[in-house]
């Protein structure tokens, strides 16, 4: 596996290889949710390029920047053991040099649940994910469905700007208590885990309610997703049911006609925030 920090070199190692290529852009500080997305891009592609960046201007003022785990050298184990052909590490200087900025957004997508909460994030995201598919040009890339709004924000800027890349968003891998994988779960203490449980146990009464109970309304649903958070004492942000591919609010559950519905939750545990969603009744 080789790894590089610049594109001229990046664009020289890439045009070498052959066949079809998969990407799947991190921000470090890899674990097994990481890796279960380079497997799925092994399977789609004859290569598979990982990049590795913490992107600072997707961070709001007051976020986790500064501290945001960095890993390098067990993100680069990593990512040999899971059979990447390349790895990308460029720093700041590389994706970000002094010059007149392009903004990239979503409008319709960005101003509702992550984008109310973090100002910004999302044309942060844009900028740099198709900043990385232009130096990496990828066949396909590869995100996870844990960051369910940011996937739906990418689909659409590929679509719209025509960009010859299919988006495969993979599976939200759990831990054995139903913990969705994330990099900012190492902040939390055993008591703060406790309590950010709260958001798999919300999704999961939501589930029961529509798939079981076949509950239709979602003020319905929403209630008890937030009732179940604020008994674990989560400061919540959302708690909401949406259509899976619009993110639209919708007066009524019917899977038939949206092939399901997507359950999104936000909040705070102390000072670590978390998220998580659920696709119900799938079809």
């Amino acid at each position: 596996m080789w790894t590089t920090t610049t594109i001229d070199d990046l664009r020289t190692r890439r045009r070498a290889l052959t066949g079809t290529v998969a990407f799947v852009p991190t921000m470090g500080a890899l674990h097994a949710g990481h890796v279960s997305l380079i497997h799925a891009a092994k399977q789609l592609a004859d290569h598979v390029l990982v990049s590795v960046y913490v992107n600072p201007t997707q961070f709001g003022p007051s976020e986790d920047l500064t501290k945001y785990p960095r890993t390098l050298k067990e993100d680069m184990e990593l990512c040999e053991a899971a059979g990447a052909a390349g790895v990308f590490r460029p720093g700041d200087q590389v994706m970000y040099p002094q010059q007149i900025a392009c903004e990239v957004n979503v409008p319709q997508l960005v101003t509702m649940l992550e984008g109310e909460h973090r100002p910004g994030h999302f044309a942060g995201v844009c900028r740099v994910v198709a900043k990385l598919f232009n130096m990496v040009q990828p066949d396909v890339a590869c995100f996870g469905r844990k960051d369910f709004q940011q996937l739906k924000v990418i689909e659409a800027m590929t679509r719209d700007l025509a960009m010859p890349i299919r988006i495969v968003g993979c599976p939200t891998l759990r831990d054995p208590d139903g913990m969705a994988m994330s990099s900012r779960n190492r902040y939390l203490t055993p008591d703060t885990r406790k309590r950010g449980l709260g958001l798999f146990k919300a999704l999961s009464e939501a589930r029961a309610m529509v798939e079981e109970q076949g509950e239709t309304d979602p003020a319905a649903v929403e209630g008890v997703m937030h009732t179940v958070l604020a008994s674990h004492k989560v400061a919540i942000d959302y708690t909401v049911i949406r259509h899976p591919q619009t993110l639209a609010a919708i007066d009524c559950i019917e899977p038939a006609l949206t092939g399901g519905v997507v359950a999104l939750v936000a909040g705070r545990v102390d000072d670590v925030r978390l998220i998580d969603n659920m696709i119900l009744a799938e079809r």
